[in-house]
């Protein structure tokens, strides 16, 4: 079994902001620019985060908007000759805890229907497929799944 990168996961910066740019060139075939990026700095409904390794090179990256308490993931990147060793997964898993904590009634995103290991992560991670988006891609053209998770909460009552 090959070795796990260890990485450090920390709210997004501006001196981020050109490995970021990098990172969604090699990943997406229509990428966010620097100026899109920068402009969620200041968003208040937005959270960046990234995943650094040891070195504090970004290898990863993920942005969540809330809206009331609709949470939606906007990207998850790792960089490819990183994948597949839980970078992702932990990106989403501060996403998850922070919904629980907040009491969002669900999480939602959109992912190509060819990307079976996005797919795969999402659904382990309680994501379920609730509709399809024909032709939501370019570069090439793809429908999009959309997929939800959603939290539900007891009611705190005042007794012990």
């Amino acid at each position: 079994m090959e070795k796990r990168i260890q990485v450090q996961i920390v709210p997004m910066t501006a001196d981020h902001l050109d490995e970021i740019v990098e990172l969604e060139r090699v990943c997406f075939s229509d990428p966010w620019s620097r100026n899109m990026l920068a402009e969620e700095l200041d968003n208040a409904l937005s959270a960046f985060l990234v995943a650094l390794d040891a070195g504090g090179k970004v290898v990863g990256y993920a942005g969540l908007q809330v809206v009331l308490d609709e949470g939606y993931i906007l990207n998850v990147a790792v960089s490819p000759e990183c994948r597949r060793q839980g970078i992702a997964g932990k990106l989403l898993q501060v996403f998850l805890d922070f919904a629980q904590g907040n009491r969002l009634a669900f999480l939602t995103l959109e992912v190509r229907a060819s990307n079976y290991a996005a797919i795969a992560l999402y659904g382990s991670r309680g994501f379920r497929g609730v509709g399809r988006r024909k032709n939501y891609y370019e570069h090439p053209k793809e429908d999009a799944i959309l997929m939800t998770r959603k939290f539900v909460y007891k009611e705190e009552t005042g007794e012990g």
